[in-house]
């Protein structure tokens, strides 16, 4: 029914799952980010169950051996992954740019208030002292 290919890969499909799930179950990898892996898990289990599906996808591809198409399928969905990684990267590095921007930018209004106020507070304690 299936042959070494295909179990080797459900096996590793089903491990990546528990990682999966137990990283989100500890709170060590955010939901929303999680569902891409979930969603390719599933796909490629589908697609690795139903040979019907990965003849068709491999006679469309041009591919001669039908479970090398879930390496393919995998492939796809793993680039997909990576290119919404790296507009999440980027976008963070945007913003902790603007914030440390905004930051030194409050610390040194913060430093001239404080030289501000210490010089206030030393003419008024020399007026003081005179009395």
């Amino acid at each position: 029914m299936f042959d070494r290919v295909q179990i080797t890969f459900l096996a590793g499909l089903m491990v990546l799952l528990i990682i999966v799930l137990e990283l989100v179950r500890r709170r060590k990898f955010r939901e929303e980010y999680s569902l891409l892996w979930i969603v390719t898990v599933v796909v490629l289990l589908i697609l690795s169950v139903w040979k019907g599906s990965l003849k068709l996808i491999a006679s469309a591809l041009g591919i001669l051996y039908p479970p090398s198409a879930l390496f393919v399928v995998g492939s796809m969905f793993i680039l997909a992954i990576l290119l919404h990684f790296s507009v999440v990267i980027s976008s963070f590095k945007t913003k902790n740019q603007e914030l440390a921007q905004r930051l030194a930018i409050l610390n040194l209004r913060l430093e001239k208030l404080e030289e501000k106020m210490s010089g206030e507070t030393g003419s008024n304690s020399g007026k003081v002292g005179r009395k």
